[in-house]
């Protein structure tokens, strides 16, 4: 074995490595939310996804989550909520509000109507 392919088989063994890591073992803390007046409310942007895509917040406290799309991408038109029922349409430009209190902790999963762009509500006790 000469230095090139014992340079390439490193090489590969370290991008499946990363490959692993990024795609099934990194995992984000997500973002604290902020309580004002007795509201959990965090604003979240839509652009080729939801920025911020994991959102922490606190059982039995109502949260406010203020959807503003900035594109005109038909998957992101639509914001769906399965596990509480809830969906909403988002125009293009303008905030849309979405609010519940969670009663039970564990994760509140949302995605857009492909469920191509997806996010989750993470609530802790």
């Amino acid at each position: 074995m000469d230095i090139t392919t014992l340079f390439v088989n490193i090489a590969g063994l370290a991008l499946i490595a990363w490959i692993v890591w990024y795609f099934w073992l990194y995992r984000k803390e997500g973002v604290q939310v902020a309580e004002v007046a007795g509201v959990q409310e965090v604003p979240i942007t839509v652009k080729g996804g939801y920025d911020p895509d994991v959102i922490v917040v606190k059982r039995g406290k109502p949260v406010r989550l203020l959807f503003n799309r900035q594109e005109s991408a038909l998957c992101s038109e639509m914001v769906v909520f399965d596990k509480i029922n809830k969906s909403a349409k988002l125009p293009e430009g303008e905030t849309v509000t979405i609010e519940f209190t969670p009663e039970e902790p564990g994760e509140i999963p949302f995605q857009c109507q492909m469920g191509m762009l997806r996010g989750k509500v993470v609530v802790k006790a």
